[in-house]
């Protein structure tokens, strides 16, 4: 299993990705996406909410043949390359 961790602000936002149990975002801990089985690319959505209804909204793409790779966008904008 790869994991990534991302420190955003004052949030935890890790990334799993597991050939047997697919992919997974969580923020601080709570599962907000999840993808299962064998894919070659996928994308996670989540949101970072902010106690008031609204929030920042995350999209996580994995993918690739060899290994894989992270990028991860809150608010359209990269915060995250591995």
């Amino acid at each position: 299993m790869k994991k990534w961790h991302i420190k955003y602000k004052e949030h935890d936002i890790e990334i799993q990705n597991s050939w047997f149990k697919g992919e997974a975002l969580l923020v601080d801990g709570t599962l907000q996406d999840q993808r299962i089985g064998f894919a070659v690319r996928s994308q996670l959505y989540g949101k970072i909410e902010n106690g008031q209804g609204e929030g920042e909204t995350i999209k996580v793409s994995l993918g690739g043949w060899f290994c894989c790779n992270c990028i991860v966008f809150i608010n359209n904008k990269e915060v995250f390359r591995s």
